[in-house]
């Protein structure tokens, strides 16, 4: 078989023009394909990895490039604004000091969505306790539910929650489910045909349409959130998909995760995400719903959204906006930790500045790519004053930031350049001395099951800080 090949290959070769003809070719297509990326106008380190990727795979990058490179959605802007439009004020004197006024402004003016209040907010830890209040919330539906999720499984997680929305579509519920084509992907057609029977519906978040080949594919920017509205009065949404992955009394080594029950205003903004979220996936104009009036609670919360829809990172820049406005400690939780710039920068400056900070990372997340990449930043992280900390009993997948004794963020962003850039998530920001009181018990827990990491470790060359190097490299393309 490869003789042949050899041959072939040797006779072109001993043609006098093709070398220069192949040379030629190589140099038009770095050209042509670097002009392309050039153009996008992303940090200089992503733009110089894919470049350098690209030069070594002749002609294989362009098709690499094609489908995972980085796109901009451009989405109807008008009917974002129009569905907006329906947002209650926002309640006055909500902010409690300068610094959250400030951050409130910064996710109003790169998101759209203005703070707002919740009248109940309900920390969910592992996937036992989301389902079951899920379930209950999902058995009360009296109007609609809406779904998105980017994991939605045909184990006996998705059974459970697929009959419970086929009971409620049978009794004149409007369900709406969103899923995400790639992550997935496994759920075959007829698991969810029941659903399409009793009346539910159903659509995928950029599905693949081969016989388009002339678009480009989304292949590579997919839909994270996770959000639940029901009857526009209860939501929920955070870290944890719809999987037997996730529910501890079915594997002992489920994920360690957080999710969250929300009630009063805030709801709506949650309904308004989903609403863009399936008017973009359907084509179809967006849902007309009664706007419930306004309840204002007592916990100030304001809904944050990114995707590459948008060229401001929202929950980026409210991460690390948190963290400089921080006085005294900030507390970081991520599955996946792969900083740009901007964010070591903020970390890395408060530890220096003397505040209490610490990040909780899995020991190994499902990503030894990205694991390894997590660990080369710890030397600059212990350097500064940061104090490490690697979960281990289980796979930790909570994404959330605490900051002082009245600021949270918990969603389903994590800390990495994906989520910040590519991913469609969304995460709720809480001006609360309550929540954040909450999220501080259940990390202060967390740290008693996850060993810090010593300045003084053993680290091997080829095992340890040769493999760390090397995903560091491609750290700005994960």
């Amino acid at each position: 078989m490869l003789d042949p090949l050899h041959a072939l290959w040797d006779t072109l070769l001993a043609h006098p023009q093709l070398r220069l003809f192949l040379l030629l070719g190589w140099l038009l297509y770095l050209v042509w394909l670097g002009g392309w990326i050039v153009l996008q106008k992303r940090e200089p380190v992503a733009t110089l990895s894919w470049l350098l990727s690209l030069a070594a795979l002749p002609y294989v990058g362009f098709v690499i490039y094609y489908f995972l490179g980085p796109q901009r959605i451009r989405r109807q802007r008008l009917r974002r604004t129009r569905a907006r439009a329906g947002l209650p004020p926002p309640p006055e004197n909500l902010a409690p000091s300068p610094e959250a006024i400030e951050l409130a402004r910064l996710a109003q003016a790169t998101t759209g969505l203005p703070p707002t209040t919740a009248t109940g907010v309900r920390l969910l830890v592992d996937g036992a306790a989301k389902y079951e209040a899920l379930l209950a919330a999902v058995a009360q539906a009296r109007a609609h539910v809406h779904l998105e999720y980017y994991i939605f499984q045909p184990d006996r997680t998705g059974t459970a929650l697929r009959d419970a929305l086929i009971e409620r579509a049978r009794a004149g519920v409007q369900v709406r489910l969103l899923l995400d084509a790639v992550g997935s992907g496994q759920t075959p057609a007829r698991f969810l045909r029941p659903l399409l029977e009793a009346g539910g519906e159903v659509a995928w978040f950029h599905p693949m349409k081969l016989r388009r080949f002339w678009r480009r594919p989304w292949l590579n920017l997919r839909t994270h959130r996770k959000i639940v509205v029901i009857d526009g009065e209860v939501a929920f949404t955070g870290g944890i998909n719809i999987t037997d992955e996730e529910d501890e009394r079915l594997r002992p080594d489920a994920y360690r995760d957080l999710h969250l029950r929300l009630t009063g205003d805030v709801v709506h903004a949650l309904q308004l995400v989903f609403v863009e979220d399936w008017a973009y996936a359907t084509g179809r104009p967006p849902l007309l719903l009664p706007h419930p009036p306004p309840r204002p609670g007592p916990v100030a919360a304001q809904v944050l959204v990114s995707g590459p829809d948008s060229p401001w990172e929202p929950i980026h820049r409210l991460h690390v906006g948190a963290i400089h406005a921080a006085r005294r400690r900030v507390w970081l939780v991520t599955p996946y930790f792969v900083p740009g710039e901007a964010a070591m920068m903020a970390l890395t400056s408060a530890a220096l500045g003397g505040l209490d900070v610490r990040l909780l990372v899995p020991r190994r997340c499902d990503s030894l790519l990205v694991t390894y990449a997590a660990r080369s930043y710890f030397d600059d992280l212990l350097a500064a004053g940061v104090k490490v900390y690697e979960y281990g009993p289980r796979l930790l997948h909570t994404k959330a930031l605490l900051c002082d004794d009245d600021l949270a963020i918990v969603g389903s962003a994590n800390f990495d350049h994906r989520s910040f850039r590519l991913n469609f998530e969304v995460s709720v920001l809480f001006h609360d001395h309550g929540v954040a009181g909450a999220l501080a018990r259940l990390i202060e827990g967390e740290f008693r099951h996850a060993p810090r990491v010593r300045e003084d470790r053993p680290r091997p060359l080829w095992t340890v800080r040769l493999p760390e190097a090397l995903a560091r490299l491609v750290s700005p393309v994960l």
